[in-house]
């Protein structure tokens, strides 16, 4: 399998970087800069599961058409932030040929619509990840936590493992990549768009870390209150969230004492943009649709409104 992935950061970085060091054909779509620093000190990843430092193949965006031709990718793996995702769809275009498949690893579920209307439905398959990552000064790719997974899966699959699917769970296998070929993606993306929605909501519009917003008095019933409101538009999107997991969400999500807050949270903490409008304003126009009020979801997405409002000024 030849995959090509959209920048060498923290997300796309690692996985990239784990599937290359296992000898998978792996190429990093990279800017200039960030190409000159990988021709220097190659791919450097420092994790708690290992560090690793090596060469990785990767090219510019001047020279991917050629590339493309020459060798065609059969998947490319998209790992942006939603804001940027119009840039990089145009980024990736060159390289996504008739039997090439997209792999998204955003969070939440608005980028769908762009990109089937760009490359085809058929084309783009449903994916997520759970880590914790960030590229350093220096650039090399900072893993933060053991965690690393990718979930994928076919999403009009009718329950039915593809061949496509199965080529790159063994490319996983073989990097030993956390990974889970999913037969119902759609369920678990909706898990973690839930919990993810309620933790960006809660966190951001409180400014605290869960164990700061439980030890208020209202602190709990907001979060919860929250994660409610998601299940909700979860359930009308005929995709209910099975009861394990929501009370595996909700245990994480009322933690005593717990110090976690949504990367939105940090990154609004750095005064940076933020993906807001394509997390918890798109569950809100996903209640709004169900004809649910949303009542906290709109406070809270108010309140990230007011924050790019006063970023932009």
């Amino acid at each position: 399998m030849r995959i090509l992935i959209l920048g060498a950061g923290g997300t796309g970085g690692y996985f990239g970087g784990r599937l290359a060091q296992a000898g998978v054909d792996v190429t990093f779509l990279v800017r200039p800069t960030r190409a000159s620093q990988l021709d220097r000190d190659g791919l450097v990843i420092r994790s708690p599961v290992g560090d690793a430092s090596f060469p990785v193949q990767h090219v510019t965006a001047d020279a991917l058409p050629a590339l493309a031709t020459q060798q065609p990718f059969d998947l490319v793996i998209l790992s942006c932030k939603a804001y940027d995702l119009d840039s990089s769809i145009e980024a990736i275009a060159p390289a996504v040929g008739a039997h090439t498949t997209v792999l998204p690893i955003l969070n939440g579920l608005h980028h769908y619509g762009a990109l089937d209307a760009r490359f085809g439905r058929e084309a783009v398959l449903g994916g997520l990840c759970f880590i914790s990552a960030t590229k350093a000064p220096d650039g090399a790719v900072l893993h933060l936590g053991k965690p690393a997974k990718l979930t994928f899966g076919e999403r009009d699959g009718g329950g039915a493992i593809s061949e496509r699917v199965r080529a790159f769970a063994a490319a996983c296998a073989q990097a030993n990549l956390d990974h889970l070929a999913s037969e119902h993606i759609g369920r678990e993306q909706w898990i973690k768009y839930t919990f993810l929605t309620a933790l960006a909501a809660a966190t951001c519009l409180l400014r605290a870390d869960i164990g700061t917003i439980v030890a208020t008095d209202d602190g709990e019933a907001i979060v919860r209150g929250l994660y409610d409101e998601c299940l909700a538009v979860a359930e009308a999107a005929g995709e209910p969230v099975p009861q394990a997991a929501q009370d595996t969400a909700r245990g994480t999500l009322t933690q005593a004492g717990s110090a976690l807050k949504a990367s939105m949270l940090r990154d609004l903490e750095a005064g940076q943009q933020v993906e807001a409008a394509h997390i918890v304003g798109d569950m809100l126009v996903r209640a709004r649709t169900a004809d649910q009020e949303g009542l906290l979801l709109q406070v809270a997405y108010s309140s990230l409104q007011a924050y790019q409002a006063q970023r932009s000024a």
